[in-house]
C-alpha cells in the first residue's frame, strides 16, 4: 500500500480549497519528507490505523466444544453508521492512486521507462508478502502437532491470508496506471464518471439476477476512486463540497429505497455485502469521504506541523505495510490465549463489560503487535537492485505472477494444502522476475610492496 518516490517532486504552487478554488500554498511543514505530498501520507496512514483499530475492536468471540464462533460488534443496533467512516478502504485506493501518479510522473521525468517502473511497484508490493508467507505456511502445521485444537488454527490460518485482498486489487490498479492516466489526462473527471456509471449498470444487472455480475465491481468501483487520486496528484479535483454532501446523500438514499445493506463492511450472517463484491453504495461514500477528507486539508496540515505529528509520520510511514500485515497475526495471539485458552468470552458490544475491558484488550494486542513490527519491518523495503529496464514482458508476467499468488492466498489463506505453497512460490518467482542479478566485481587485494607488477595484474 506504500509507493514510495524514488527522487523528490517539485512541490505544488498551490493549494486546493474546499471550494475548488486556488491560493497560493502553505510552505510544507519541516519535518515532511522530501518529495512526498504529506496530506497524501498522512490518509494512508488514518486509513491503516483505522482498518487496525476496526480489527482488534469489532470481533465477538466465543469458544466452546473445540469450535471458535466469530461474531461482529457492529451488528448492533444502529452501528452501521460507524462503518460509513471506519470502512477507509476508498480513502487508501484514493491516496493510492494519487502516490501513483505522482511517482510515475517523477520517474518518467529522469527518463525510466515504464516496465522499470512497472517492476519497482511490484517489488515493493510483493516483499514484505514473503515473510508472512514463510511464517504462515508452517505455523498450523507446528501447531496442529502441537496439540491445538484443528478448528481455531485453520478459521486464524485462514483469516490470516485475506488480508491479501487489498493488495491483489491494488496491484491492478498499478499495473493500469501507465493507460489510465494517458486517459486521465486527455478526457479528465469523464474518467472516473465513466467507471463510476459501469458500477452502477453492473448493480442493475446485479440485482435483476445475475448475481455473478457484481464482480465486475471490484475493478469499476476501486478503480473509480484510484482515478479521484491521478485527479488529485495534477491538481483538477474539485467541487468538495458536493462530492462530500453528495456522496453521503446518494448512499443515504440507496441504502434507504434500495437493496442496499446499511454497513459499509460485510456483517455475519447478512445476505448480501457493500463490500465483497462492491457496491454503487459504497463507492457514493467514498465520493461523500474524499470530499470530506478535501475539505479538512487545510485542518489537517495545520496539525501535521506540529512537531509530535511528524514524528508519528516518520516512524509510521516506513512502517505501513509491516503493521497492516501483522496485525491479525497479533489479534490470533491474544485471542488463542484469551479466548481459546481461557475460556474467556467477548462481552456484549458496547456494554459496560465490553467498553471497561476494551482499553486493556487493545494494550494487550499493542504489545503483542510491537515485537513483530520490529522484526518484520526490515522487509518493509526490498534489497536494492540493479536499475535495469526488464522490458515489457518480464514485468507484465511478473505482475501477473503477483497477483494470481496474491488471489490464492486471499481465497485460501494459509490453510494447510498445497495452494498456499503455490500462492506463495508465484509472489516469489514474481519478485525474482523483477530483481535482476547482476554479477559482484570480484575484490582484489591490495598489492604488498614486494608484489611484482606481473603478480598484480594476475590477481586483478
Amino acid at each position: 500500500m506504500r509507493t514510495l518516490l524514488d527522487r523528490p517532486v517539485p512541490a505544488p504552487r498551490t493549494e486546493v480549497t474546499g471550494g475548488g478554488t486556488t491560493l497560493p500554498a502553505a510552505a510544507p511543514p519541516r519535518h515532511g519528507r522530501p518529495g512526498r505530498d504529506l496530506f497524501i501520507d498522512l490518509l494512508r496512514l488514518f486509513g491503516i490505523a483505522v482498518v487496525v483499530l476496526e480489527h482488534w475492536s469489532i470481533p465477538v468471540l466465543a469458544y466452546a466444544g473445540g469450535t471458535i464462533s466469530t461474531g461482529n460488534a457492529l451488528t448492533a443496533p444502529g452501528a452501521f453508521a460507524v462503518t460509513w467512516i471506519t470502512q477507509v478502504m476508498p480513502l487508501v485506493f484514493f491516496a493510492g492512486g494519487a502516490a501513483n501518479a505522482i511517482s510515475h510522473r517523477s520517474h518518467l521525468a529522469r527518463g525510466g521507462g515504464e516496465p522499470l517502473w512497472l517492476a519497482g511497484r511490484v517489488r515493493r508490493l510483493a516483499w514484505p508478502v514473503l515473510p508472512l508467507a514463510a511464517v504462515w505456511i508452517p505455523l498450523p502445521h507446528l501447531l496442529l502437532a502441537l496439540g491445538l485444537p484443528a478448528q481455531p488454527v485453520e478459521t486464524a490460518a485462514r483469516l490470516a491470508g485475506q488480508l491479501l485482498w487489498f493488495l491483489a486489487i491494488y496491484l491492478v490498479a498499478v499495473a493500469l496506471t501507465p493507460v489510465l492516466l494517458r486517459l486521465g489526462e486527455r478526457y479528465g473527471g469523464r474518467v472516473p464518471a465513466a467507471l463510476a456509471a459501469g458500477a452502477v449498470l453492473v448493480d442493475v444487472v446485479r440485482f435483476n439476477g445475475v448475481e455473478a455480475a457484481g464482480y465486475l465491481n471490484i475493478g469499476l468501483v476501486w478503480l473509480a476512486v484510484h482515478q479521484l487520486g491521478f485527479l488529485y496528484a495534477s491538481g483538477r479535483l474539485a467541487g468538495f463540497r458536493l462530492m462530500a454532501a453528495g456522496g453521503f446523500a446518494t448512499a443515504a438514499a440507496l441504502v434507504a429505497f434500495g437493496p442496499y445493506p446499511g454497513s459499509m463492511i460485510g456483517m455475519p450472517g447478512a445476505p448480501m455485502s457493500n463490500m465483497a463484491p462492491p457496491t454503487a453504495a459504497l463507492l457514493a461514500v467514498a465520493f461523500g469521504q474524499i470530499g470530506l477528507a478535501m475539505l479538512l486539508r487545510p485542518w489537517i496540515m495545520r496539525l501535521a506541523s506540529r512537531p509530535v505529528a511528524g514524528r508519528v509520520v516518520a516512524w509510521a510511514g516506513p512502517r505501513m505495510m509491516t503493521v497492516y500485515l501483522w496485525h491479525m497475526s497479533a489479534l490470533f495471539v491474544v485471542a488463542g490465549v484469551t479466548v481459546v485458552g481461557l475460556g474467556v468470552a467477548t462481552p456484549a458490544p458496547f456494554g459496560a463489560p465490553w467498553l471497561a475491558g476494551w482499553p486493556f484488550w487493545l494494550g494487550a494486542l499493542a504489545l503483542t503487535v510491537w515485537p513483530l513490527i520490529r522484526l518484520f519491518a526490515r522487509f518493509e523495503e526490498p534489497p536494492a537492485g540493479p536499475r535495469t529496464d526488464p522490458g515489457w514482458a518480464r514485468a507484465v508476467t511478473a505482475t501477473a505472477l503477483a497477483g494470481a499468488g496474491l488471489l490464492t492466498l486471499t481465497v485460501t489463506g494459509f490453510v494447510p494444502g498445497v495452494a498456499p505453497m503455490l500462492g506463495a512460490a508465484a509472489v516469489l518467482t514474481a519478485v525474482a522476475l523483477v530483481t535482476p542479478i547482476t554479477p559482484r566485481a570480484r575484490a582484489v587485494p591490495r598489492r604488498s610492496p614486494k608484489m611484482t607488477a606481473r603478480e598484480g595484474a594476475a590477481l586483478r
